[in-house]
């Protein structure tokens, strides 16, 4: 009884939508926080292995967070299934290794205002994918309000000199690549979580991941040599963003169609330009004023207008 009740209050779209944007806030404040954090411990655009090292650190502290965490709202320990281990590699390679190699040198090496164009692009993958996977529909409504949430996406991103177009494979390229593997560790999270406890497989698969980046990056010569105070917090949060939002994103993913969730990633980029033209010097300010409440009008209406759909399908 408490299960089915659990699982009937997690559905809900008031529960959906406000855990949802938790995670949103989480991650589009690791844009900045990321780059940021480049700052603090002094790693250059161009120092791959130093970012990989960096970022496996990040991920192997999120995954002992994650766990630690979930184990205390658990009340017993968490320990995957030896079935589990599987999906748990699986998962890691996707998700943290993969997205994330691309995801941080990518970061590097483009602004980001333009990073958070691009992840917008993993709704639109996401959806597809759960279609094919799932054979969730793809009405003419919900690609209507995927098509508003982009356009929303795009125009907070607009200044008086238009979109700056410049393409490079190291940096947007490489975002892109991140966007696809986010998109397919989607799916994966949705598939697994019937056979094992989300919060489970997200701890184990950041822990591994981030062990398997640090251990690349060190080999390949990467190094934190700058270590302060205030490095070690960001570094702490950047954790703490990862270890919180994915476990409650997969917790949603498992009792909700991926379409459902996957809309509100459109506010993931309006968070990192918002946040990055707050905290980041150089980057462009054009979030704030009457574009940037249009920009918000516009990705809540897709949200809006997919979840309806959502109600027709059932």
């Amino acid at each position: 009884m408490t299960l089915n009740n659990n699982k009937d209050w997690l559905q809900k779209n008031i529960v959906v939508c406000l855990g949802a944007l938790i995670c949103c806030g989480l991650w589009g404040s690791a844009f900045p926080s990321i780059k940021i954090g480049y700052q603090l411990f002094d790693i250059a655009a161009n120092d791959t292995a130093a970012q990989m090292l960096f970022a496996g650190v990040r991920f192997t502290l999120a995954g002992i967070l994650t766990v630690i965490l979930g184990s205390f709202i658990a009340r017993k320990t968490l320990v995957p299934e030896k079935s589990s281990w599987k999906m748990i590699f699986k998962l890691c390679m996707v998700q943290t290794v993969i997205q994330y190699v691309f995801f941080y040198i990518g970061l590097a090496n483009t602004t980001g205002v333009k990073a958070s164009i691009i992840e917008a692009m993993n709704v639109f993958i996401a959806i597809v994918m759960a279609s094919l996977f799932f054979k969730e529909k793809i009405t003419s409504i919900k690609a209507a309000g995927c098509a508003i949430g982009f356009i929303g996406v795009v125009l907070i991103n607009i200044t008086k000199d238009g979109i700056d177009a410049s393409l490079s494979l190291f940096g947007e390229g490489f975002l892109l690549f991140s966007t696809v593997a986010y998109a397919l560790s989607q799916i994966l999270i949705k598939k697994y979580s019937k056979y094992e406890n989300p919060v489970t497989l997200s701890g184990y698969q950041f822990f591994i991941g981030g062990l398997i980046m640090a251990l690349a990056g060190f080999s390949m010569g990467g190094r934190l040599t700058v270590i302060t105070g205030r490095g070690l917090i960001m570094l702490l949060y950047l954790a703490c963003i990862s270890a919180v939002a994915y476990s409650l994103w997969g917790i949603l993913l498992k009792h909700n169609p991926v379409s459902k969730v996957a809309i509100y990633g459109f506010t993931n980029p309006v968070f990192g330009v918002l946040l990055s033209a707050l905290f980041l010097e150089g980057e462009s300010s054009q979030a704030f004023g009457i574009k940037g409440v249009i920009s918000l009008a516009l990705v809540c209406l897709g949200i809006y207008l997919t979840n309806i759909v959502q109600k027709e399908d059932k």
